[in-house]
């Protein structure tokens, strides 16, 4: 995937370099042109075109952003609300992730959405206990963090 970010920007310089005109319009248009020469070549050749991984984790960055705003939005309910009665607990989540940075990137993700945050890990990595101002649900929390988060990472690393 490196390489063909690489080659891209190799495909646009040259362009830039052919019209003799070094704006970034111009370099603009060879990303392009370079993105559809790799996007044939892909079809060619047996490599995976890099534009899937990086629509993946676009698509991360904004379900975590939509998730931090719907967050912090509950936070201020929570806070701003004249009575206590929510459920604050701890729960652990299973997880299908299997590499440290897939479950970093997990673990950061629900730690910096307010209201979560991962206390720990089970020693093979097939838990993750996360602590929730308000649980209505506990099998709805794990849904939750499984069809979100952890499925948008999935995405990513294929």
């Amino acid at each position: 995937m490196a390489f063909q970010i690489v080659l891209n920007v190799f495909i646009a310089f040259i362009w830039v370099l052919l019209q003799n005109s070094f704006t970034i319009g111009d370099f603009i248009i060879g990303y392009v042109i370079g993105f559809g020469v790799l996007y044939v070549l892909q079809k060619i050749l047996p490599f995976e075109f890099y534009f899937r991984r990086v629509k993946a984790v676009l698509a991360l960055l904004w379900l975590f952003i939509k998730e931090l705003f719907i967050a912090n939005i509950d936070m201020v309910k929570i806070v701003l609300s004249p009575s206590f009665k929510h459920k604050p607990g701890i729960v652990a989540v299973p997880t299908n992730l299997t590499k440290k940075w897939e479950i970093s990137l997990l673990s950061c993700m629900v730690s910096l959405t307010p209201g979560t945050l991962v206390m720990d890990y089970s020693l093979d990595s097939k838990y993750i206990y996360i602590h929730n101002i308000d649980i209505e649900s506990r099998k709805a929390m794990i849904e939750d963090v499984q069809n979100k988060f952890e499925k948008a990472i999935l995405e990513v690393r294929k």
